[in-house]
């Protein structure tokens, strides 16, 4: 195989990091490989420990080497938080060929001019989304290659985040000996694989409930108009559920895996269990419907949350409705709960893959599907190595020779620290 045939993506979670490979056919992929490990690095969203981080990433490319039996050595990472923000902006270029056929290099000239704009010093520009493009006054051109035109003209929305967080993301891909190929905005990568054209452009609010984050983003006219992120999700729940039945946060998690339900009215009290409790060696009986009990409550104030944050943003009225994705949308009769409280149209979306067809493989898959659509972005780079079972082959620490576009220059004014 081809070491360009591959592309890998980074999901560093609350309570899991995970590393999708996918292999590129024809613009589209297949999952081939999988690992995950567990997060013991981030709290909210946010990197907390650098080591444990590092740790955490090494564990999940590890599993994922050995699965395929290749060598990673550059990610994709999808990028979301509060830190982040939507800029509108343009660019406009001459076309520069004699024969006045727009190609590849005249789209990367406008997107850089869109790129000149003054932001704060604590912040940089992490990419930028085109909307449209212009071409001499003709507008709603989403591909401009091809074309012939004098005057090529860009709009979309300036992506910038927070120069700490950043630089804690690259800190810990650099000491996991990894390289990092490129950051997108995660709400982008994922609405590009689950929602529809339509669903784009009647306005929908695509939700993924992680483990300490639920990540809003609004999507009307086809574009991504407002972004929130709140500090709320699976966690929340498992916490509860540990108070409540007095036993570990590692053992609630277990339990709300395997019993949980977040509708009291399709528990059943047929079901029962032990748990542990915590510090001694006694357990105690609950059923299912117990556990119910604890799960409704705050499951319906995290959508309630959520919804209240949508209507704050200025979209309360929403044509296409709630989609739903991320980790926590999994538990049984969460869809039946989400309907209640929104009175919306809700569906729970997922990756549509062998072996990853679950809601919180979302943000994984749509960084693959987003680096396989746009094909000015370069894939990483894998080596064809056969792995050793149970011992994880060393990535390559070789750096691409050039690097472009925004990566490039955050790279830059990150050199003194790196």
């Amino acid at each position: 195989m081809n070491s360009q045939d591959f592309i890998v993506s980074l999901d560093i979670g609350t309570s899991k990091v995970r590393v999708i490979i996918g292999e590129l056919n024809n613009h589209s992929f297949n999952i081939v490989g999988v690992g995950i490990a567990q997060s013991d690095g981030i709290k909210k969203g946010s990197i907390v420990d650098i080591d444990a981080t590092v740790k955490s990433i090494k564990e999940a490319v590890a599993e994922a080497e050995r699965m395929v039996g290749i060598n990673i050595s550059g990610v994709y990472v999808g990028l979301s938080g509060n830190h982040i923000q939507l800029l509108p902006t343009q660019g406009v270029v001459a076309v520069s060929s004699e024969d006045r056929e727009i190609r590849q290099e005249d789209v990367d000239r406008v997107i850089d001019a869109a790129k000149v704009v003054a932001i704060p010093p604590e912040r940089v520009i992490v990419d930028v989304v085109p909307r449209e493009f212009v071409v001499d006054g003709l507008k709603e051109i989403k591909d401009p290659r091809g074309m012939i035109g004098v005057r090529l003209e860009m709009e979309g929305t300036l992506v910038t985040g927070s120069k700490t967080v950043l630089h804690n993301i690259i800190r810990c891909i650099e000491r996991a000996e990894i390289e990092l190929k490129g950051l997108f905005l995660q709400p982008m990568a994922e609405a590009e694989l689950v929602l529809s054209k339509d669903e784009r452009q009647l306005g929908t609010a695509l939700v993924d409930i992680g483990a300490g984050t639920s990540t809003i983003a609004i999507f009307s006219n086809g574009d991504l108009v407002a972004h929130s992120v709140l500090p709320i999700g699976g966690d929340n729940i498992t916490n509860d559920i540990a108070y409540v039945f007095y036993t570990s946060t590692d053992m609630a998690e277990k339990i709300k895996m395997k019993y949980g339900c977040a509708l009291i009215d399709d528990s059943s009290d047929e079901e029962v269990f032990d748990v542990p409790r915590i510090g001694s060696d006694v357990t105690k009986k609950y059923s299912q419907l117990d556990l119910a009990n604890v799960i409704e409550p705050r499951a319906a104030e995290i959508l309630y949350l959520i919804k209240k944050e949508v209507e704050r943003l200025g979209y309360g009225k929403l044509s296409g409705g709630y989609v739903l994705t991320g980790g926590a949308c999994s538990m049984p009769g969460f869809h039946t709960l989400a309907k209640e409280l929104f009175d919306h149209s809700v569906r729970i979306a997922f990756p549509d893959y062998i072996g990853v067809r679950d809601p919180s493989y979302t943000a994984g898959v749509g960084i693959l599907h987003y680096v396989s659509k746009y094909s000015y972005y370069k894939p990483a780079t894998i080596t064809k190595e056969k792995a050793v079972q149970g011992q994880a082959p060393k990535s390559s620490k070789k750096k691409a020779a050039t690097q472009s576009g925004a990566f490039e220059k955050l790279r830059n004014w990150f050199s003194e620290f790196i």
